[in-house]
Formats: structure tokens, sequence, C-alpha cells
């Protein structure tokens, strides 16, 4: 889908460009685009690796363990369907890590895993009855999903890094905002799970 929006956008910019008579500018501004690209994905490749090496640390020295035990009432509040000691509880507890600190490349690929695990605790309850239909997504899927996309950011990595880019006076100006508009998102979002759950319960 996003191919076909891009796809789209760009021949709609050609068709303007020939019809204004523009087709300079057009071509300059792409190329200029194109170069600005690069230099943004430069600059987040550095960003990036510097926060998934620290995350990296962080694992191996435990103190993601130590964190995931700390966030444990949290996760079997919010996901009761996930059974103690579970692979997808030290998923979620990274997932939820990596976006309080406002990593959300970083949080992809254990949030990918974290859905996989929660898949597989759905395809459990479906073979013992507790479920009626593998192919729709659980209360607890649908509800990590909600708090990974509200994602609560203490640290706004990302956009630090793309105000630093195009030359903000202060990028770290954004911190409160972010902290003030993400708690008010995820806030948001954990209370319509909790209201969602116990309205499938009833």
């Amino acid at each position: 889908m996003l191919n076909l929006l891009w796809g789209i956008m760009i021949i709609l910019g050609i068709i303007i460009g020939i019809v204004t008579n523009q087709m300079a500018a057009t071509g300059n501004g792409s190329l200029e685009a194109a170069k600005e690209a690069v230099d943004l994905c430069i600059t987040m490749l550095g960003v990036m690796s510097l926060w998934t090496g620290l995350m990296e640390i962080a694992k191996k020295s435990g103190m993601i363990t130590g964190m995931t035990k700390k966030l444990m009432p949290v996760i079997h509040f919010l996901f009761p369907g996930v059974p103690t000691g579970h692979a997808a509880n030290e998923y979620i507890a990274s997932n939820m890590i990596a976006n309080l600190l406002g990593l959300g490349w970083a949080a992809t690929p254990v949030g990918l895993k974290a859905m996989k695990e929660l898949f597989y605790i759905r395809k459990e309850q479906c073979k013992q009855g507790k479920e009626e239909q593998i192919h729709t997504a659980s209360t607890d899927m649908c509800t990590f999903l909600i708090i990974n996309i509200s994602s609560l950011q203490l640290i706004p990595v990302n956009i630090i890094a793309y105000r630093t880019e195009y030359g903000s006076a202060n990028p770290s100006s954004i911190i409160v905002p972010a902290i003030i508009a993400t708690s008010i998102s995820t806030i948001a979002g954990v209370i319509f799970s909790v209201i969602a759950r116990n309205f499938k319960s009833k």
C-alpha cells in the first residue's frame, strides 16, 4: 500500500511539473531530496547504532532482566493471558524499555518476537478450547499493539536526531512535550484496553 501511495505521489509530481512547466525545478528538487534522505539515513544510522548497542550491553549485563522483573506487575496487569515465565514477557518488557528510551527502531524486532509469542499462546488457547477463532487477534495481542503504538517515551531519540539534522537551535526542547503527549496517549490506550477486556469477558 505504501509503495502504491508513494508511486502515485511521484507520478502526480511529474504530471504537475509538466503542466506547470516546472520540470527543471522538479528534477532539481528530487535530486536535493535524495541527497538529504541519504544524509538523514547516515545520521539516524549512527544514533540507532549507539542506542541499540547500549541496549545489547544492558541485556548482557543483566539490566534488561532486572528491569523485566520490575515491569512484571505491569505486564501481568496488561497481559493477564500470558503465563508467568513465558518468553513473551521478556520480549514485551524489552519492547517497552526500548520505547521508553525513544528507540522505535530498536523496539520493532523485539516487538515482532513478542507478537509471535502471543500468537503461539493464542494458538495453544484455541487447542484447549479457551478461544474459538485462531485467525483473529487475541485481547493480549490487541493490547500489545495499542501499548506499542501509544509508546510512552522519556527520551524521544529519533525526534531529537531529526531536529539536530535540520538545524534546530535546541533539539532537546521536545523532551517535555513528548513526555506529556505520549503519557496521555499511553494512559488512553491502557484505559481502552482494560475496558475492552472487561467488555469481552462479560
